[in-house]
């Protein structure tokens, strides 16, 4: 008797249930999408001299630089004259799409610039069309639009 009734004790503390369900792709993926950041890249766009860089804020700084260094060189190259001074700072917002196409979605400024350079808009598509080839963002090794908030500040006497 005794023999029977430890064999039928260890089957019932040995005797695990698992539940299983099959989950779809969908409901996976929507799983994914919720715990992934979507405000942040695994790559920043990139120009060809920036693609080395792995530390991603060492890449969104050459980015930065590499635009920063256009726009300025753009602007200089217009030789604006104004009749009074100025030291202020407009934003650029630039979008990068999946492509590597630049594009300015919208600029701030004020207008007190834009009286002093009312072409100032202009200039900064301009330097923004003669960008060289963008490398797109990327997430998850899928290119993605990206969109920047630059400061240009614009000093001129």
């Amino acid at each position: 008797m005794k023999k029977i009734l430890f064999a039928v004790a260890i089957s019932v503390l040995c005797s695990c249930n698992f539940e299983t369900r099959k989950i779809s792709s969908e409901e996976v993926l929507e799983q994914e999408s919720r715990t992934l950041n979507w405000k942040e890249v695994d790559e920043y766009p990139a120009f060809e001299d920036c693609q080395n860089f792995t530390n991603l804020s060492e890449a969104k700084n050459c980015f930065a630089r590499q635009v920063s260094t256009t726009i300025y060189s753009h602007l200089a190259s217009q030789q604006p004259v104004v009749t009074k001074s100025i030291d202020d700072t407009l934003f650029i917002y630039l979008e990068i799409d999946k492509t590597g196409k630049p594009q300015v979605e919208s600029i701030e400024v004020d207008t007190t610039v834009t009286n002093q350079l009312p072409d100032i808009k202009n200039w900064i598509r301009q330097s923004i069309d003669s960008l060289p080839k963008i490398y797109p963002a990327s997430k998850r090794g899928i290119p993605v639009s990206t969109v920047f908030k630059m400061p240009v500040v614009v000093k001129a006497e």
